[in-house]
C-alpha cells in the first residue's frame, strides 16, 4: 500500500543590504516561526525570500544578481518559490517585474502582512519585538525608528522607506528586555536617524529619554549608536554616555563630506566651521569616545580643491573610524538633475587616496593601545583565533581583538579582559588577564 508523503515546506531567508534588513529579516522570521513554519536563514529551503536592498549601485547589482540566481535555480528544480523584498523592490517593482517575471511575487518595505499572507502565514501583532536573531547570540540590532524626513540629495532612503516614523521607548524596552532574555547583551541602536528621534510621537528629541529606560533593562551591558545625523544632535545624549557606562563611548555619525560647496549641494544643512564645532564639542565632552563616520567621494561638481579640503580635515580629525564610498547617482535624487561628472576611475582613487589616510591614522592610534587591557565581548572562533571586540567596535565594520586560540580558552558570547600586545592596521591581538 503506498503512503502519500507531505512535502514540507522550508522557508530560506536571504539578507542582503544594511543591518535595517538584518532586523527586518528577523521580524519577518519571527512571525515565520510563530506561524509554525520551518525557517532558515542563508540556508537550503525550497521557499526563498530575498530581502533586498536598493541603495546604491553596487548593492542593487548585488540584489538583482541574487534574484537572478535563484530564479535559475526555480527553473532548473531546485527550489519551488522565489519571493522578493525590502528596498529594491519598493522602488523598482513595476521594472523588476518587468524584467524578472518568474519571481512568484514583488513586496515594498511596509508589505510584511502581505509577504506573510502570500507564505501562507498571518501576520500576528502580538509579536510586537519576537524576532529569530540571526547575529551572534551576544548582540543583536534594535531598530528604533523607519525612514527619514531629512532632504539629502544623494540619498534614495526616503523613497524606499518613507518618511521617519519612531518606535515608542516602551514598545523598545520590551522587545529589549526579551532580547536580554536571549541571552542578548549587547544592542546596538539602528535607525536612518537617531537624531531626530522622538520629533514626531514625543515632539522633541528623546534619544535621552529612550536610553535612560533602556539601561535599566536587566542584562545588557553595552548600548551602542548607530547612523545619527549631525545637525541638531541631542547633546544631552553626551552627559548620559559619560555618566551611564552601559552606553558605548562610541557613536556612528556619517558626515559625508566637508567642503562647504559640496556640503552645500548635498542638502546637508551644515558647514565645515559647523560640523568641525560639534566634534570638538564631543571629544570635550566625551574625551575617550570613538567617532566613526562615512564619507562620499566624486560627488557631482567635486574639484580636486573640494577633494584636498576633505583630505586635509580627515588628517587633522583623525577619527578613529571612517568608511569612503564613491557616489552612486540614483534616479529620483535631488542630485539626479546635476551631472554625474566625476570619471568612476577618478571617485575610486579618491575612495583609496582617503582609506590610505585613514589606515595611517588607525595604525597609529591602535599602537597607542598596546600594553592597555580592555574589556572585550567574544563573538566567534574562527580559525586559530578567537576573535572579540572592545566597547569602541561595532560588529563587522570596526577593529577586532585577536586571541590566539591555541593558548587561551574563551567562551563566545561572554566578556573577558583583554591586554592588548601588538596592533595592525585595523586588527589588535592581545592575551586574557586575570580580573
Amino acid at each position: 500500500m503506498r503512503t502519500k508523503s507531505l512535502k514540507t515546506n522550508k522557508i530560506n531567508v536571504v539578507t542582503l543590504g544594511c543591518s535595517k534588513n538584518v532586523y527586518d529579516s528577523e521580524v519577518l522570521m519571527g512571525q515565520l516561526k510563530a506561524n509554525g513554519k520551518e525557517v532558515v536563514h542563508e540556508e537550503e529551503g525550497n521557499i526563498v525570500v530575498i530581502n533586498t536592498c536598493g541603495f546604491i549601485a553596487n548593492a542593487k547589482e548585488e540584489s538583482i544578481n541574487t534574484i537572478l540566481d535563484f530564479v535559475q535555480k526555480k527553473e532548473a528544480g531546485e527550489v519551488d518559490k522565489v519571493f522578493v523584498t525590502g528596498c529594491l523592490s519598493e522602488r523598482y517593482k513595476p521594472d523588476l517585474q518587468k524584467e524578472i517575471p518568474n519571481v512568484d511575487e514583488y513586496f515594498g518595505t511596509s508589505q510584511l502582512p502581505s509577504l506573510l499572507k502570500a507564505l501562507e502565514a498571518d501576520y500576528k501583532h502580538e509579536l510586537i519585538g519576537e524576532r529569530l536573531t540571526t547575529t551572534p547570540k551576544n548582540y543583536a540590532y534594535l531598530k528604533i525608528a523607519e525612514g527619514c524626513d531629512r532632504p539629502c540629495s544623494f540619498c534614495a532612503i526616503p523613497i524606499m522607506r518613507g518618511k521617519h516614523k519612531s518606535t515608542p521607548i516602551e514598545a523598545l524596552v520590551t522587545e529589549a528586555e526579551k532580547l536580554a532574555a536571549k541571552g542578548v547583551k549587547e544592542l546596538i541602536l539602528i535607525a536612518q536617524d537617531l537624531t531626530y528621534y522622538g520629533l514626531d510621537i514625543y515632539k522633541k528629541r528623546n534619544l535621552a529619554e529612550l536610553l535612560e529606560a533602556l539601561v535599566k533593562v536587566e542584562g545588557i551591558e553595552w548600548i551602542r549608536l548607530h547612523y545619527a545625523f549631525p545637525t541638531g544632535f541631542p547633546m544631552d545624549v553626551l552627559d548620559l554616555m559619560n555618566k551611564e557606562p552601559k552606553i558605548c563611548n562610541y557613536l556612528d555619525i556619517p558626515l559625508q563630506h566637508i567642503a562647504d560647496a559640496i556640503l552645500k549641494s548635498m542638502r546637508r544643512g551644515t558647514t565645515q566651521a559647523k560640523t568641525t564645532k560639534l566634534l570638538q564639542d564631543f571629544r570635550a565632552t566625551v574625551p575617550d569616545m570613538t567617532i566613526r563616520t562615512t564619507l562620499i567621494v566624486g560627488y557631482p561638481g567635486e574639484t580636486e580643491e573640494d577633494f584636498e579640503t576633505l583630505k586635509d580635515w580627515v588628517t587633522a580629525m583623525r577619527f578613529e573610524r571612517l568608511g569612503c564610498f564613491t557616489y552612486s547617482h540614483e534616479e529620483n535624487t535631488h542630485a539626479y538633475n546635476l551631472e554625474d561628472n566625476v570619471p568612476e576611475e577618478v571617485k575610486q582613487d579618491r575612495a583609496n587616496q582617503i582609506m590610505e589616510i585613514q589606515s595611517q591614522i588607525s595604525w597609529e592610534l591602535n599602537q597607542e593601545k598596546i600594553g592597555q587591557t580592555f574589556k572585550c565581548i567574544i563573538d566567534r572562533k574562527e580559525g586559530n583565533y578567537f576573535v572579540g571586540r572592545t566597547e569602541f567596535d561595532s560588529p563587522d565594520v570596526d577593529n577586532e581583538v585577536l586571541i590566539d586560540a591555541t593558548k587561551f580558552y574563551l567562551k563566545q558570547g561572554e566578556f573577558t579582559s583583554i591586554k592588548i600586545t601588538e596592533a595592525a592596521d585595523f586588527d589588535l591581538y592581545g592575551e586574557p588577564v586575570e580580573k
